[in-house]
């Protein structure tokens, strides 16, 4: 077997040597263009993890860098002139030279031939003459530029500038400074990595960049191992309080944009790609060369494994893809928190911390308590102002002139039951029995503003007085046994009307011959299966506002104490709202002005309709998941125009506008666009969207991110969802009650073995082994001239 190996960066010299131990006969060569003595980067972390990982594939190399590790477990977040501190983490990192120099030893020792100051020859010529090429050949990888179509690259360049720095004052922990100016907010990434020195990473947004004096600085191109001097000052004159008297320490050194790497495939006939080449992380949620150490290990362990290369590189892209791909959706998470960090710099320095350290969903409100309670209860105190402790999501809120136990809301969830409209038994009996599950606010589900309107023939509705008079009975029945306040939404289905009740997948067909005609805002089907929808005449919009304000009328009598305007997934105002689906040429098409005018008439109606100390919550689409679609400043603008309308929350879900769309579906992943307008608007909002824990909503909440969270196929799966987190957290206060005839099922049911006391078999007890919470070199740090402010 003869393999040769493009790059010799940590990623390409740790598959060398550990497919040179796996098969000592193997052929190695490795071309790095670089010296061996070169040095570039400063340094790395790794998780505990990955360590393991090193520890068993290779001894002697975890040795060596155990032996240079800084380790330490506090983050320490330096923001609004104060330094809060979570501890309880994890880390350890070392210099990347270091690192280099170490797999260059092993590769020595072990026979791997390593071509330095050489570049290697093009791939197609390396493909062959070897029997496998390793492409770890970086970010810009002229491997991967050799066969576009095999790899399906997607390259995208994000807009926030930064500069990969090191810096001599050595910080005790992984420090995130972000520091608010004129020009907008500055932040840093820094952690140390030996006795010495700290990568210290600067990252700020492009047009603060503009404004900061940074493009004037840097604008002309610097030469292959040039640093840009004089943006170093400036960061250092910017952040000399931070800095403490200490300097920036550059290294070809110069502002650049992060390139997140994606590939379809990994590989292509004997070539595969490797690190950087194959895929990239953002580097505030891991290191690069974590994740190119891992590649090579699998790959090493693929290729002993399987009998065939081209066996080996499917397993071994089988494996890899998917723990990168979950990795670039928690960085992509963190990515784009920094690049709109803007949004949180007027939150207290609590909360900040708190979202900071949970912007990419991966840790949590109650992973960061298991890590560090004391952090944790700082926040919770904060976020009452003074009080005691409590779980965010049994915090109340006010809403208009209604007051919530607590922030979890059940959205409306469809039964399809009715007859005519009329809801009965089974709406009766969902309505109960999450109204006694505890949740701060529970909806019914949608219901039709006329017969034309709903999407099915088993929707409820409120257009007639048997319609109102089921609602009332309904709402009179519950509130019999319970005082939970209860909602209801009512929608127009437009084009999405006229079907079948949907099955397991969610999707109802067309009703064809059996069903009733459809209006849009465009003449556009759903799809080729639908049949095509009437253009609404400006007549036909004054009716559907006129319905709109009977129904709230009807629902206002009937006892509801909130109401929801469906203006989101593809039903009728939705339709308005989207440039995919209104193609109108009249005053109600076109601009955003223009698609906002029947929403706004249609919520103009109902205001007077609706009482104003009862909450009016309106739904939308902030995005529709497809080329051309809403995007997020029209998402604002719309929110913008909702609240200014008379609106009091508004709930952001996302699409369902076409039926083209591609949504990436996943934990929380229409959280963002609720984070969004509540931030860039100040309106209250309501997250939607694959929520199911009560970790996930408290950290929601408690981040700002939401006013409230709606927890929907959960309370299917639970009716008394939010009781149960209640219990599961410890929580026994007035926000989350439970009916006095169940009280005595508040407690957790005893498990197998519940009794069981384990008796003693030590006969020493051995002493937990100390926790490095902060790098305190044993060497004295020089006397500093200034005072570091974190």
């Amino acid at each position: 077997m003869r393999v040769a190996v493009i790059g010799g960066g940590p990623g390409g010299l740790y598959f060398a040597a550990l497919a040179k131990q796996l098969s000592p006969a193997w052929d190695i060569t490795v071309w790095e263009r670089n010296a061996q003595a070169d040095a570039f980067g400063f340094g790395v972390v790794f998780s505990d993890e990955t360590l393991d990982g090193i520890a068993q594939a290779d001894p002697e190399v975890f040795a060596a860098m155990s032996a240079q590790f800084a380790r330490w477990s506090d983050i320490d977040v330096c923001y609004g002139g104060q330094t809060r501190t979570s501890g309880g983490h994890g880390f350890a990192a070392l210099d990347r030279n270091r690192l280099r120099a170490i797999l260059q030893e092993r590769c020595a020792a072990l026979g791997v031939e390593v071509r330095y100051s050489t570049e290697a020859p093009p791939a197609a010529e390396l493909s062959a003459a070897y029997d496998l090429v390793v492409a770890a050949d970086g970010v810009r990888s002229l491997t991967r530029e050799t066969y576009p179509d095999s790899f399906g690259t997607d390259l995208d360049e994000r807009t926030c500038r930064y500069m990969w720095l090191a810096s001599d004052r050595v910080f005790e922990a992984f420090t995130f400074i972000v520091e608010q100016r004129d020009f907008g907010a500055l932040q840093v990434h820094a952690y140390p990595f030996d006795d010495r020195r700290s990568t210290f990473i600067v990252e700020i947004e492009e047009e603060a960049w503009r404004r900061a004096g940074f493009e004037a600085l840097a604008d002309r191109e610097f030469a292959r191992g040039e640093s840009d001097e004089a943006s170093v000052r400036r960061c250092e004159e910017i952040l000399a309080d931070h800095l403490g008297g200490h300097r920036l320490i550059p290294n070809a050194s110069k502002w650049i944009r992060f390139t997140t790497v994606r590939n379809a495939s990994w590989r292509h006939e004997n070539v595969v790609l490797l690190g950087d080449a194959a895929h990239t992380a953002h580097f505030s949620i891991g290191s690069g060369t974590k994740l190119a150490m891992e590649d090579a290990l699998a790959l090493a362990a693929s290729l002993h494994e399987h009998p065939t290369v081209a066996e080996a590189l499917a397993a071994y892209e089988a494996e890899r893809k998917p723990v990168v791909e979950s990795t670039q959706r928690a960085a992509q998470a963190s990515l784009e928190w920094f690049e709109s960090i803007g949004r949180y710099t007027g939150q207290g320095v609590d909360q900040f911390a708190f979202n900071l350290l949970t912007r990419s969903r991966r840790v949590t409100y109650g992973n960061l308590r298991e890590r560090d309670a004391a952090f944790v209860d700082a926040v919770d105190v904060a976020f009452t102002d003074g009080g005691a402790p409590v779980p965010p999501m049994f915090q109340p809120l006010q809403l208009a002139g209604l007051t919530l136990r607590n922030r979890i809301v059940v959205p409306p969830l469809a039964s399809f039951t009715a007859v005519d409209g009329v809801p009965g038994g089974f709406e009766h009996a969902q309505l109960a029995a999450q109204a006694l599950g505890g949740a701060g606010l529970v909806f019914a589900g949608m219901t039709a503003v006329s017969p034309d309107g709903r999407v099915t023939a088993g929707c409820p509705g409120l257009w007639t007085d048997r319609q109102e008079a089921g609602w009332t009975s309904i709402v009179q029945a519950v509130r019999t046994v319970s005082d939970t306040p209860l909602g209801i939404q009512l929608t127009h289905a437009g084009r999405r009307g006229s079907t079948t009740v949907p099955g397991p997948d969610g999707v109802g067909l067309p009703l064809g011959g059996e069903g009733w005609p459809t209006l849009a805002a465009s003449a556009l089907a759903w799809d080729d299966a639908y049949p095509l929808p009437r253009e609404a005449t400006p007549v036909e919009l004054a009716a559907v506002a006129s319905d709109f304000a009977e129904a709230a009328a009807r629902a206002d009598r009937a006892g509801f104490d909130v109401l929801e305007l469906q203006f989101g997934h593809g039903h009728l105002v939705s339709g308005f709202l989207s440039p995919l689906t209104n193609h109108r040429t009249d005053a109600y098409g076109g601009t955003l002005e223009g698609r906002l005018r029947f929403p706004l008439e249609v919520l103009a109606a109902v205001r007077t309709a609706w009482p104003v100390g009862k909450p009016l919550i309106v739904r939308i689409s902030a995005g529709d998941w497809a080329e051309g679609g809403t995007t997020e400043a029209e998402a604002v603008e719309i929110s913008r125009a909702l609240a200014a309308g008379g609106a009091d929350a508004v709930d952001v879900s996302t699409g369902e506008v076409v039926a083209h769309q591609r949504p990436p579906y996943g934990r929380s992943y229409q959280t963002p666009f609720a984070d969004l307008i509540r931030n860039a608007t100040g309106i209250p909002t309501i997250a939607v969207g694959a929520i199911s824990t009560y970790d996930d909503a408290n950290s929601i909440i408690l981040a700002g991110r939401s006013d409230l969270v709606a927890v929907g196929r959960a309370h299917l799966w639970d009716p008394l969802w939010t009781l149960h987190a209640a219990v599961e957290q410890g929580y026994a206060g007035p926000g989350a009650r439970w009916p006095e005839p169940w009280r005595a099922g508040s407690r957790k049911p005893a498990g197998p073995r519940a009794d069981r006391v384990p008796p003693r078999l030590q006969l020493l007890r051995e002493e937990a082994a100390p926790v490095r919470k902060r790098w305190l070199p044993s060497r004295p740090p020089r006397p500093l001239a200034v005072t570091a402010s974190c």
